[in-house]
C-alpha cells in the first residue's frame, strides 16, 4: 500500500447506537469499516476469532471478512463508525453498505467487494485495537462525522484530510506497539535527531552521538535506522545536502563557499557526496535549476 497515493473515499460516517435485543448477525462488507466503541460492551467475531470490545476500543472490518457483533450485559452499544475505500475507484459512489452474508449477495454485489490492500502493508492493522490514546482517535472520527452531518462546502475534501490524519495515528499506534524498544528510547533518538538537524555546518561522529544518547554507537545505529529508515550519519548527510540544494538554487554563493559553510572538508568531498546522493554534480544541479 503506497501511502503517498492514498485517496480515501468515505462512504458512511455515522455515530449510531444499537439497542438490545438487536445484534449485527454474521455478514460481509464490500469495503472497510472502522468502529469505535464509545459506550457499552460487545462480543465481536471476525473469521471465527472472538474479541471483547469495551469503551476506547477500535475495530477494523475488512472487505469480505465474515464478522458479527453481539451486545453484552443487555446494554446499548454506541459505535461511531466509518465505511470507506482506502483508494477512490470509479464505482466508489455507487457501492452500498452490506448487512448480509456472502451467500445472499447477488453477482453484481459480489463485484463490489474491494481488494484488501492492507494485507500488503509491512505492519498490517489488526481487526481489534485496544488504543493507548483513544481520545485522539475518537475526536478525528467525530470530526469526520460532523463534516458529513453538516455538509458544509467542500466537506468531502475536509473529511479526507481528517481521515488521513486518523490513518497515520493508527499506523503509528501499531508501529509503537510492535517496536516498544523504540518508544522507550524515543527521547534519546529525538535528541540525536534534533542535534543533527541543528548542526548542519559540521561533521558528526558516531562516538559523539552515542555519548549524547547515552548508549552504544551500535545500538544507536540500529534503533535510529529502525525509527527513521537510515543511520544517524546518513540522516546528517541528508539534511546537510537538503540545505546545500537550497543554497545552490536560491543563492549566488560559490560551490566552494557552500561546501565550507556546511562543514565539508573540501569542495571535492562535497562534490563526491552530492553526486552519490543526488546522481548529479552540484554544478549540474545548479545549471538544471
Amino acid at each position: 500500500m503506497d501511502l503517498n497515493t492514498l485517496s480515501p473515499y468515505i462512504r458512511v460516517a455515522w455515530d449510531s447506537t444499537i439497542y438490545p435485543p438487536v445484534n449485527i448477525t454474521e455478514r460481509v462488507i464490500f469495503d472497510y469499516e472502522l468502529m469505535f466503541v464509545k459506550e457499552g460492551e460487545c462480543e465481536v467475531s471476525v473469521e471465527n476469532v472472538i474479541y471483547h470490545g469495551k469503551p476506547g476500543d477500535l475495530f477494523l472490518f475488512k472487505p469480505n471478512q465474515v464478522h458479527s457483533i453481539n451486545l453484552l450485559h443487555d446494554k446499548p452499544l454506541r459505535q461511531p463508525h466509518l465505511h470507506f475505500d482506502l483508494y477512490y475507484r470509479g464505482d466508489s459512489p455507487d457501492v452500498k453498505v452490506s448487512y448480509r452474508p456472502y451467500s445472499l449477495l447477488t453477482e453484481s454485489e459480489r463485484g463490489w467487494i474491494r481488494e484488501d490492500v492492507i494485507a500488503d502493508m509491512e505492519d498490517p492493522l489488526p481487526n481489534h485495537i485496544r488504543l493507548n490514546k483513544p481520545a485522539a482517535i475518537e475526536q478525528l472520527i467525530q470530526e469526520i462525522i460532523f463534516e458529513f452531518e453538516r455538509k458544509f462546502p467542500y466537506y468531502e475534501t475536509t473529511a479526507k484530510g481528517l481521515f488521513i490524519q486518523l490513518w497515520v495515528l493508527l499506523l503509528r499506534e501499531i508501529h509503537w506497539r510492535r517496536n516498544t524498544h523504540l518508544q522507550s528510547n524515543w527521547e534519546q533518538l529525538d535528541r540525536v535527531k534534533n542535534y543533527l538537524s541543528h548542526h548542519i555546518d559540521q561533521e558528526s561522529t558516531l562516538d559523539e552521538l552515542a555519548d549524547l544518547a547515552n548508549m552504544s554507537k551500535y545500538y544507536l545505529c540500529r534503533l535510529f535506522k529502525k525509527a527513521y529508515g537510515m543511520t544517524p550519519i546518513q540522516y546528517h548527510v541528508s539534511v546537510r545536502l537538503e540545505k546545500a540544494k537550497q543554497m545552490i538554487q536560491f543563492t549566488n554563493l560559490s560551490l566552494t563557499q557552500i561546501a565550507d559553510e556546511l562543514g565539508f572538508q573540501s569542495i571535492h568531498a562535497f562534490s563526491r557526496t552530492f553526486h552519490k546522493w543526488e546522481g548529479v554534480s552540484p554544478s549540474a544541479y545548479r545549471k538544471k535549476k
